[in-house]
């Protein structure tokens, strides 16, 4: 079992490795004659400055970036000690699979029926506020307010929205309801979002990472560096989208066999290599990809899996957070293995 699970471990000299090669992708993302062939994007957001205080208000906020999307009413102003203060109303909508991987038109028409429902709880139809959209996804920005899909990750596949302004089928969605309007005043990557609300709490916050259902990364640079934009005066946060990077075979030898599986039966094989090493999406499917390992070996459950077990998603990420959380006396482990049909033994629990 060791030394099945050795396997994952880098040591510092290949972690440097790993460090060196993505400074390299990060830099090539970031030169206009290199951009194209860059695994690291280095995308522009135009997103110059980080908040300064003056924003006051009542604001809508829209999060999608994975399988459920967020509605936010965000209220901005000063407590009694002229301290930021920030009140949070939210729902979670979950997206439906046909919406997934549908049309745009199916995507975004199901968005602005959640807004409108949000909208309707909230009695706040009748207002026309300022809104944010967070969007997770790979965006070629051409403003702060006008977005172009590059490509879908996570398990997104909504036709006729690669190579279209993002933020314009969002507004088309919201004429076709015609029961509510709304300013889009701007779009950014989840990263971007993260790191400007970390600022409310700690003015030195420059760098935003994801490690959720994807994984990725935003940072404030020097705008004579981004060559994408003209400009070389002041700075602007970049979306690294590093999820990407091993696009040109930078992390061939670090790929296990578990991963070039999960890679091999996604429904985007060859892409967001480096996202399928380590992020929730692909968690559970890899772990589940050793246990069968395991069992194959004679190591586990008497070498016999249940028909949950061989079924590809059958371990779901959540199982892998829930085992590492459990307390020592084994029971949430021997339930999720039950739930799963295996019954483990003592020894199963513990490995």
């Amino acid at each position: 079992v060791e030394q099945i699970l050795s396997e994952f471990r880098l040591n510092k000299e290949g972690l440097r490795e790993v460090m060196k090669r993505m400074q390299f992708e990060m830099d090539r993302g970031l030169r206009l004659e290199t951009h194209k062939e860059a695994s690291v994007k280095m995308l522009p957001t135009y997103v110059c400055s980080t908040p300064e205080g003056s924003e006051v208000g009542d604001f809508l906020a829209l999060d999608l970036g994975g399988t459920n999307f967020r509605v936010m009413l965000v209220k901005v102003g000063e407590d009694e000690e002229r301290r930021w203060k920030v009140e949070t109303k939210n729902q979670m909508y979950s997206i439906p699979e046909d919406a997934m991987t549908g049309t745009a038109e199916m995507l975004f028409d199901y968005i602005a029926e959640c807004i409108s429902d949000f909208l309707g709880k909230h009695h706040i139809k009748h207002k026309k506020l300022p809104l944010g959209f967070t969007f997770s996804f790979p965006v070629r920005h051409e403003d702060i307010d006008k977005g172009i899909l590059l490509n879908w990750t996570k398990g997104f596949k909504a036709s006729g929205a690669e190579g279209n302004n993002i933020v314009g089928l969002l507004r088309d969605a919201v004429k076709r309801r015609g029961d509510f309007e709304m300013d889009v005043v701007a779009m950014v990557n989840d990263t971007v979002a993260t790191m400007i609300s970390c600022y409310y709490e700690d003015h030195s916050c420059e760098v935003g990472m994801i490690v959720g259902t994807g994984c990725n990364a935003c940072y404030m640079e020097e705008m004579r560096t981004v060559e994408l934009v003209e400009g070389e005066e002041g700075r602007m946060c970049v979306n690294t989208e590093w999820g990407a990077f091993g696009a040109n075979g930078e992390l061939e030898e670090f790929r296990l066999e578990y991963d070039r599986v999960v890679d091999e039966s996604s429904i985007n094989p060859g892409q967001q290599l480096y996202e399928k090493l380590i992020s929730g999406k692909y968690m559970g499917e890899l772990v589940r990809l050793v246990l069968i390992k395991l069992v194959n070996e004679g190591l586990l459950f008497n070498g016999e899996a249940s028909e949950p077990l061989k079924t590809r998603g059958g371990f779901e990420t959540r199982f892998v957070s829930q085992v590492e959380s459990d307390s020592g006396d084994r029971k949430q482990i021997y339930n999720i293995l039950s739930t799963l049909g295996v019954l483990p033994s003592e020894l199963d629990c513990d490995m």
